[in-house]
């Protein structure tokens, strides 16, 4: 018995591990020593880094912005105070204000329910020996615009092994990213725009211009790439005539775009605002602290405050104040608007219209994919999926029901973020516009749970095959099991990725021997494949999936015999911006006997 228990004891903590997706429990090690092969001079002073993996020079923690914080809070990043001496930079800086999380490792104080403070403006940067104006690839971390930060993505694979300088940021998130309230207006567009966090990474984009020379780096060759809200963001670089100039390509993972009006960023939700928009997160606050009794109160209190009062209002809540009207669940992220169309940092203008027309986008040579199963990263923990037997032993309820939940949701993922993006950039005249889907699927499994099934391709797991790097980042090595094709295909996107950013082509990669990558529509194909050997391997595709093809597909999938099936997949698909007309006849039966509201899962 006891040993049964034991082992009862063990297989709970692994499903535990798997669930949480939070990094190895084990104590940090402790700080590098500073080298001085890495002196370097900035903008601001002089800093020392460390020998990092595989031979890497590092620098870690440099200051590219002044902290946000006091009454630089909700304005436009300033620059850093210049030091004496010379600054080590062993150790990333803080990351920015966010809910706890399994993704933030729970850190800071552990009375409180957020991590990460204010002063959080800093980078890193990854060099190999002796670097000379190397192409610059710079990262931008996901976490759907509230939660993570950059110290996670170790770059010492990818630039050594491929010859690149390697640069990851972190940038304000969540309330503090972007708040637009009208009585904090000063005059200034910067300020007005709301856009912080957008104009976070500007700002260190001129950092990287200002000093990446002496790090070894091309200022005149920088890729912008991220994934999931850093590859929203990296659009943003792309939408925004502030970021022009400053990069030259982009790799955008995972993503999609859409500005936000400053009408929904600002105003209470009864006047079209969002419902945290920046008037709706005041009253909350309002009401929270006992100010007024409530939110019909807190809007008259706000009206009669004037700015002055106000903004000194909101100067004074803490952190830890906003975080606590929001609830971040297991990944912390809470839902707070952003990338607002403000007519300065961003175009108030669709998606459409910024990308179709080079005059309205910095149009720079692009790479768009997106995973074969993005959605199940999210999906994979849904009780509406997953039953948990003495609740620990996962098992899916209806394997083929979340496959198909999984397949619609990747492919309008694909559309809005892949090929009708693709088809814009080109019709802009673009010739450069590179498309890829991401298949590799090989997880294991644990007690019987295939992840391969469950995961699959997610959102997020092809990050360490960029990067080369399975052991470090997010503590996700486990799900990787090691073979050679997965050790092929990493070293396959690495030499692509950074052909790209070398030439603007990913053609045949780095290395001159993969296969050829062709452009959107060249020679009839579309995008490339990214497989193991063991699988279906690297290959080009001609498929292009478009809005109405999806909905056809789903309209009239003989293997729905529920309705409410298919009209929970439409709302999970499409219905982010719900045509109710649309919803009410959609299908064989029709959705209208479904509140959508009701029926809505994620």
């Amino acid at each position: 018995m006891q040993k049964i228990a034991i082992a009862l004891i063990i297989l709970s903590l692994l499903v535990i591990a798997f669930f949480t997706l939070r990094p190895g429990e084990e104590p940090p090690p402790p700080p590098p020593t500073a080298d001085l092969v890495t002196l370097r001079a900035t903008t601001a002073g002089d800093v020392v880094g460390f020998i990092d993996r595989f031979g890497a020079r590092a620098w870690k923690g440099i200051p590219f912005a002044a902290a946000p914080e006091g009454e630089l809070r909700w304005r436009a990043p300033q620059p850093p105070a210049a030091w004496t001496g010379t600054r080590e930079a062993l150790v990333a800086g803080d990351m920015c204000p966010q809910m706890k999380s399994l993704l933030s490792g729970d850190a800071g104080d552990p009375d409180s329910a957020i991590a990460g403070v204010e002063d959080c403006l800093y980078l890193n940067v990854w060099s190999p020996s002796n670097a000379s104006r190397l192409p610059v690839m710079f990262w931008i971390h996901g976490g759907g615009n509230s939660i993570g930060e950059g110290s996670p993505y170790n770059g010492s694979a990818l630039a050594t092994r491929q010859d690149v300088v390697v640069v990851t940021i972190n940038y304000r998130m969540g309330p503090f990213g972007w708040f637009a309230h009208s009585e904090l207006n000063r005059g200034n567009p910067l300020d007005d725009s709301g856009n912080y966090g957008t104009l976070d990474v500007i700002f260190a984009l001129e950092w990287v211009r200002d000093n990446i020379r002496n790090f070894g780096g091309d200022p005149n060759n920088v890729t912008v790439f991220g994934e999931s809200a850093g590859a929203y963001n990296t659009l943003a670089m792309m939408a925004s005539p502030l970021a022009e100039g400053l990069f030259h390509r982009a790799i955008v993972q995972s993503g999609g775009f859409q500005t936000t009006s400053m009408g929904r960023a600002g105003n209470y939700a009864s006047d079209g605002g969002h419902p945290m928009s920046a008037k709706e997160i005041t009253a909350a606050l309002l009401v929270a602290d006992g100010t007024v009794a409530d939110a019909e109160s807190a809007r008259a209190y706000q009206s009669d405050l004037g700015s002055s009062r106000l903004r000194q209002y909101l100067y004074e809540k803490t952190p830890e104040e906003i975080f606590a009207l929001f609830d971040g669940g297991g990944f912390g992220m809470i839902n707070v608007p952003d990338n607002f169309g403000d007519g300065h940092v961003l175009p108030d203008m669709t998606t459409e219209a910024i990308f179709s027309s080079a005059e309205n986008h910095n149009m720079v040579p692009v790479i768009l994919g997106t995973n074969r199963d993005e959605p199940s990263l999210f999906m994979v923990r849904s009780p509406a999926y997953v039953e948990n037997f003495l609740g620990i032993f996962p098992s899916l309820i209806d394997e083929d029901q979340y496959l198909r939940a999984v397949k619609y949701g990747a492919l309008s993922w694909k559309e809005r973020g892949v090929d009708s993006l693709a088809n814009y950039m080109t019709a802009a005249g673009n010739p450069d516009v590179y498309t890829y889907r991401f298949d590799w699927d090989e997880e294991g499994s644990i007690m019987g749970y295939d992840l391969s099934v469950a995961l699959g391709a997610a959102h997020g797991l092809e990050i360490p095959f960029v990067f080369g790097d399975f052991d470090g980042g997010l503590g996700l090595g486990y799900l990787y099991e090691d073979s050679p094709g997965k050790a092929a295909l990493a070293a396959s996107m690495m030499s692509y990725w950074t052909q790209f950013a070398t030439t603007g082509n990913p053609g045949t990669g780095r290395d001159s021997n993969e296969v050829p990558w062709l452009s959107w529509g060249s020679n009839g194909q579309r995008s490339i494949l990214l497989d193991t050997v063991e699988d279906q391997g690297i290959r080009m595709s001609d498929e292009e999936v478009t809005l109405a093809g999806i909905k056809a597909a789903l309209a009239s999938d003989p293997a729905i015999t529920e309705p409410q099936e298919r009209c929970r997949l439409y709302l999970s698909s499409f219905g982010r911006d719900l045509d109710r007309a649309e919803y009410d006849s959609f299908g064989p039966e029709g959705c209208a006997q479904f509140d959508p509201e009701a029926l809505r899962m994620f």
